[in-house]
This record gives C-alpha cells, structure tokens and sequence, in this order.
C-alpha cells in the first residue's frame, strides 16, 4: 500500500467512519501527512510499531516550527488517532496509541456579551449593511446564535427546506447528530424578513442563507459584519457570532436552565462541556458583587 492509499483510507475512515466535520478532516489528515512525510513511513506496520521515542521526537520538530500550546495538543490528539487507526489496519490485538502527555492548557471561560449588546449586534449589523436584503442576512443569523444557541456552522448549513419556521427547528450538529431547539417569534420574524428581501429563490435543497452572488453564504462574511457592528458599538473584540452562542447558554442558565436541558439545547456530546457555563455564571456573579458590593468600595 502507497502512502497516498494509507492517507486515502485515513481520510474515508474520518469522513465517512467517524464523520469528523470537514475541518477536522483537514487537520487529522494533514498532520498523518505530515508524519509519513518526516518519519518516511510507508506501511500501516510501520505506524503501528512507532515508538514513543520518534514520535516525542516528531512532535519536538513541529513544536521548533512554531507551534502553539493549543495547536500541538491538536496535533499529538490527532497523530494518537491515526497511531491506533493504523494498528486496527495493521491487525493489531491492541490499538491504544503511544501515551504521550500534551502540553498543559489554560482553559479560558467563555466571554459571553449582555442581552442588550446581543440585540444590538444584530440590529447594527442590518443598520451598516450596503443592501437591505445582505442586513436582513446577518441580522437572521445572529439572531440565530443568540436566540437559539446555534453555532455558525450550523445556522448556515440549514436549506430551504427548514421553511417556514415554526416554533422548533431541527439542527444537525457535530457528528451528525440531530436536535431540536426552540425558535421565538423574534427568530421566525427576522428570518422571514430576509426571505422576503432575498434576490435569490428559498429552494428546499439549496442554501437558505445566500452570498452576495447566489453562492452558499460563509462563515467569513459574517464574521467581517460583526466585526464592524462591533466597532461602531465600541464592544471589545470577543464579541465574536461564537460569542452569542455562548450568550445564550450563559443567560439561559443565570435564568434557571438546568445542566441537562441546556446540554440538548447547545447539542453537546458530554456535559462537561456544558458545565463550563457555570463557571462564567459565576464569574458573572462575583462582578456584580464586586461593583455593587458597599465594602468593595471602601
């Protein structure tokens, strides 16, 4: 077997085994490129049978390129995965790959924005666009991530088909999965303010969010539209389309949400994940008190 068919079948294992998002395609599939190439490995044997030794010594070479902290944590995840993939080719009894530890991560909470500075972003999106239909747009999508917790990727991939809203909309998520969330009338109004706006026909399999050329709308366009909205609201630079999605499960839990519920609503495989919203709700919580505290004042 070439090295381009072991790639070959690392990329369908990926895509169609694990169907892993495009982006994590991308870099698992780069960063076994990029092993094979250094280590001139050509067999799945010879992956298999890798020691921890040459692959402390690979990943000491990318980190001498520059890599990150974060970025060769990713890297060592997805080098362990196709260490084990290999072995499973290879006929391995076991498949656990090297146990090599990553480097140590400070996780940073979440910065969600206030309610008000969420609405504000999508109603100054609409305000500075060029064309009433391209505001209508990205004033529909941001009311998305806040208004309903989705993430970009998500609100973009919906199709025609999704019309007309009613008061829930099915979401398909990270690996596949599916979930429901609840839409208020705010969401169902401003999206069919856009339909209603947009040049291009809502067909049920195309795009319901349309480029300025007909083309599926990107993520990139959105991002530049809130950048500006921002700056003319004088937000900091994380109030970022990710940001309102991290609004929306922070208020929902300051408003009572429990964990659980709010693990379906965000389409999070595990709860830890979810559990990190109590944390920025305390954060939140221990502000208030130092602004509004008499004794933080003395």
């Amino acid at each position: 077997m070439s090295r381009q068919e072991i790639l070959g079948a690392w990329h369908d294992h990926l895509a169609l085994g694990l169907r892993r998002s495009p982006h994590t395609v991308r870099a698992y599939h780069k960063a076994a490129e990029r092993l094979l190439t250094r280590l001139d490995l050509g067999t799945f044997e010879a992956i298999a049978t890798l020691s921890s030794g040459k692959l402390r010594t690979h990943l000491a070479s990318r980190r001498s390129d520059g890599l990150s902290n974060a970025s060769a944590a990713r890297e060592l995840s997805a080098l362990k995965a196709f260490i084990s993939f290999a072995r499973a080719q290879a006929g391995h009894e076991v498949t656990e790959p090297p146990r090599l530890r990553g480097p140590r991560l400070k996780k940073g909470l979440p910065r969600p924005v206030t309610p008000d500075d969420a609405i504000a972003l999508a109603k100054t999106v609409d305000d500075l666009a060029a064309d009433e239909w391209v505001g209508a747009r990205d004033r529909a999508v941001l009311l998305l991530l806040y208004g309903a917790g989705l993430r970009i990727s998500e609100a973009l991939a919906l199709k025609g088909s999704a019309l007309p809203l009613g008061e829930t909309l099915t979401v398909t998520g990270k690996g596949n999965k599916q979930r429901v969330v609840p839409l208020v009338p705010l969401i169902r109004e401003a999206v069919s303010e856009y339909v209603r706006h947009c040049p291009w026909p809502i067909e049920p399999e195309a795009p319901l969010f349309r480029g300025i050329k007909g083309g599926p709308l990107s993520q990139g366009v959105v991002q530049k539209a809130t950048a500006r909205a921002r700056k003319a609201l004088g937000l900091p630079d994380t109030a970022t389309p990710h940001a309102l999605r991290h609004s929306f499960a922070t208020h929902l839990l300051g408003a009572g949400a429990d964990l659980r519920s709010l693990q379906e609503l965000l389409g999070h495989a595990s709860l830890g994940s979810t559990q990190i919203y109590t944390k920025v709700d305390a954060a939140s919580l221990l502000e208030t008190y130092r602004s509004a505290h008499p004794r933080e004042k003395d």
